[in-house]
């Protein structure tokens, strides 16, 4: 009996225990962004730093961060001449608002129609989670792992990884891997598998913008006072031209133009057509003459993430506003350094502001984008894992999206990068109403475990 066989066989028997022990890991209210919450976040780090040494060969540890602790695992039983595999994900998960959109309640797992609803059922408890199991298996099974295994399963990376980003210096030669593998990406569609070989950077602004001391009757000084509402939308419309190009002087400067060659060997999921049709959408953004693919996987961005100011609540309120805040942020491309650019758009707003207004840019943090070797031993072991468990080629793509700690790693480690994962659009991550599927999450767990045979 091969492998893919027996995991099989050994997944149908322990379907219900394993099922029990992810709603168990899906309770836990591990929101890292809100420090209300940070006992669970200990709490669950503990819970799942327990479970890896109870029920794999991999001996687990907790280490201290300036903030939440990571979660380290390792079994290099291997031997030194075996590869080291490092597995990368996060048992944080992002705050639940709006509740009230929620069917069920949030940490309380739901089955629906075959779909698991919680928070974190996909990003990343879901994921992670099978590729724990994946070493649960070995071990039960009996299987000497043909690699040396290292886990980093960190409790920020929804709020900028923070604790992770400090402590990596320090952790290096612990982490010290021949490659990153980062269970936390897309699959290509609902019946093809993808790796992911990149994904785009970030850097994150918040705008305020100030005009009175307090907040002012729009009657007894409308036409006097300037609006700071109005002033920051008129400044926000000035950041793109009228062809959908950031306006920002030097934006560009660094960003390398692809050949046909290289977008050639990735894949994406949508045209106009079926982008519009699953959601909703049928004013496209981006530069104008550039595809779907092009827009969202080799160029920058920068977008508004939210706008408030004066009031928007039920009924009406007759006022100006005293400030005005827009929170927006960028999406940048391999040889973008977010630190330049944060220069740059400061800058930029600062100059183009309406004379008299106070104003206040704030960089609250970014990571550079970063991209896999194409054909490097764990992208070919993944592709080819993931091809055998679905049953049809697996795809290359690059994710729009942004794991910004993955670059760091990357550099600090000296480690090659591929992604995985098998999550949709339509689990709503980030959302109310976040789902993944015990089908999915086999693949996963088939996929990791038959990777680690391959390398």
């Amino acid at each position: 009996m091969n492998l893919l066989a027996e995991l099989k066989k050994w997944i149908e028997v322990h379907r219900k225990t394993i099922r029990d022990d992810y709603f168990d890991f899906l309770r836990f209210k591990s929101i890292s962004a809100d420090p209300a919450f940070s006992k669970e976040m200990f709490k669950c780090s503990e819970w799942l730093s327990g479970y890896i040494s109870q029920k794999t060969t991999m001996k687990s540890e907790l280490l201290k961060t300036t903030t939440f602790p990571i979660v380290y695992a390792e079994d290099l039983s291997a031997g030194p001449k075996a590869a080291t595999i490092l597995i990368y994900g996060h048992y944080d998960v992002q705050p639940v608002d709006p509740l009230d959109l929620w069917k069920s309640d949030p940490f309380e797992p739901t089955e629906r129609e075959g779909k698991i609803y919680a928070r974190g059922a996909s990003d990343n408890k879901g994921q992670i989670f099978y590729a724990i199991t994946a070493m649960r298996a070995y071990k039960e099974l009996g299987i000497q792992l043909p690699v040396n295994i290292k886990f980093c399963i960190e409790g920020e990376e929804e709020s900028s990884s923070v604790g992770l980003s400090v402590a990596l210096p320090n952790i290096k030669e612990k982490l010290k891997a021949d490659a990153l593998l980062v269970v936390d990406f897309d699959q290509y569609d609902p019946q093809t598998a993808a790796i992911s070989l990149g994904a785009r950077g970030i850097a994150a602004f918040e705008v305020m913008l100030t005009g009175s001391n307090s907040d002012l009757h729009s009657g007894v000084h409308g036409g006097l006072a300037y609006n700071p509402n109005k002033a920051l939308v008129q400044l926000l419309a000035k950041l793109w031209d009228e062809n959908g190009k950031i306006a920002v002087n030097g934006f560009y400067d660094d960003v390398v133009e692809t050949t046909d060659e290289e977008r050639s060997q990735f894949s994406f999921r949508y045209d106009k057509k079926s982008y519009s049709k699953e959601f909703g959408i049928d004013a496209m953004g981006g530069e104008k003459g550039l595809s779907l693919a092009e827009n969202n996987a080799f160029r920058p961005t920068l977008e508004i993430n939210g706008i408030a100011g004066g009031y928007a609540g039920s009924g009406f309120k007759t006022v100006i506003p005293s400030h005005a805040i827009a929170k927006i942020s960028c999406r940048t491309v391999p040889n973008q350094d977010p630190e330049k650019l944060a220069k740059l758009l400061t800058k930029f707003l600062k100059e183009h502001v309406v004379s008299g207004m106070k104003i206040d840019v704030k960089y609250l943090g970014g990571e550079p984008a970063f991209r896999g070797s194409f054909d490097s031993d764990l992208a070919n072991a993944v592709r080819t894992a993931a091809s055998e468990v679905v049953g049809k080629p697996c795809k290359n793509i690059l994710s729009g999206a942004s794991i910004p700690i993955v670059a760091k790693m990357k550099q600090v480690l000296g480690s090659d990068v591929v992604g995985m994962g098998y999550c949709l659009p339509s689990d709503d991550i980030h959302a109310p109403n976040e789902n993944f599927d015990m089908q999915r999450f086999e693949k996963g767990f088939l996929t990791v475990a038959r990777t680690l045979e391959l390398l």
